[in-house]
């Protein structure tokens, strides 16, 4: 069974400045990611209503319940705030209906106040819960970004991960994990990685030890959280064995169901590692702009050889 995320309301309120209308005593917890403008559960139809998600009170939701008789409203509120939601949170600095704040001291439901527009709001809210309730798993690699593309160093123990990065680091790119790097699914489409507060900007390099790269290169040389764009695998270079040489072969890896590009560098005493990684970035990029240079190249091969074999004919 996946593993359940929370957020405490306080780490909202203190992220957007909300203002608390009521606030309950004890822990409020928050468990899910997305959020919900009441609309119809206000009149009494709750066929459909999620009761986990933090509802939005905009002018629509407000202006419902002003001009509705005061016992239908009150009757209206009590139906609504006896689904138990997590918070309410009205945009627009926009002042609770009469009776709305009594019946949340009644249910211990938390009221707050935002100055933002309800959609600004809304989308800033539901970005800020995705991350911090996605799915996520842990993987031991490395995780700089290079030109603006995450890059995930997968590798043995001892193979040059972290020196790589190092590497990286001094030529102007940033370090977001060293050894374990938390991954979040964000969206169906995007992971994010990042490190553990416990060694964020740490980086160990055997026979030194630990580093702090934040100290000794500058905040310029960190960032706290990227998306993953490709996967870089090290591996011992083996001889004799066939390496892709044209880069024709399209790899992928599966992490929390989304497919991300993997090319796997086989490392020797000589071969610059953070050059290649920097090349790396750059063609991945080039890739999703929709420019293959091992199609290009195949394109002009196989141009060149019809062009010699009509010579021949």
């Amino acid at each position: 069974m996946p593993e359940k995320y929370s957020c405490n309301i306080k780490d909202l309120i203190k992220e957007f400045s909300l203002e608390p209308l009521y606030m309950p005593p004890g822990e409020c917890i928050i468990y899910s990611m997305d959020l919900n403008r009441p609309g119809l559960a206000l009149t009494g139809f709750t066929g459909h209503f999620d009761n986990k998600r933090v509802q939005i009170f905009g002018r629509s939701e407000h202006q419902y319940l002003e001009e509705l008789p005061p016992d239908v409203r009150i009757a209206h509120i009590e139906n609504f705030m006896k689904l138990k939601p997590p918070a309410l949170i009205y945009s627009t600095s926009l002042v609770p209906s009469e009776g709305l704040i009594e019946c949340a001291k009644k249910y211990q439901i938390p009221v707050l106040s935002s100055a933002d527009d309800t959609s600004d709001l809304f989308a800033m809210v539901l970005s800020f819960l995705h991350v911090r309730l996605a799915p996520r798993i842990t993987r031991h690699g490395v995780f700089v970004e290079v030109y603006g593309e995450g890059i995930l160093i997968l590798g043995d123990s001892g193979i040059g991960k972290s020196e790589t990065a190092i590497e990286l680091v001094k030529r102007g790119h940033r370090l977001i994990a060293d050894d374990a790097v938390e991954i979040k699914k964000v969206s169906a489409k995007t992971l994010v990685g990042s490190a553990p507060d416990l060694i964020k900007y740490y980086v160990e390099l055997r026979g030194i030890g630990i580093i702090d790269v934040r100290r000794i290169f500058g905040v310029g040389a960190v960032k706290d959280t990227e998306k993953v764009d490709m996967i870089i695998t090290l591996e011992p270079w083996v001889q004799g064995k066939m390496y892709d040489r044209i880069g024709g072969e399209s790899e992928y890896i599966e992490i929390m169901g989304i497919k991300i590009p993997m090319t796997t560098i086989p490392v020797k005493p000589g071969r610059n590692l953070a050059v290649i990684l920097e090349i790396a970035a750059m063609n991945n990029r080039q890739r999703r702009m929709g420019y293959n240079t091992a199609d290009e190249f195949n394109k002009k091969l196989i141009e060149s050889m019809e062009a010699q074999s009509a010579e021949t004919l």
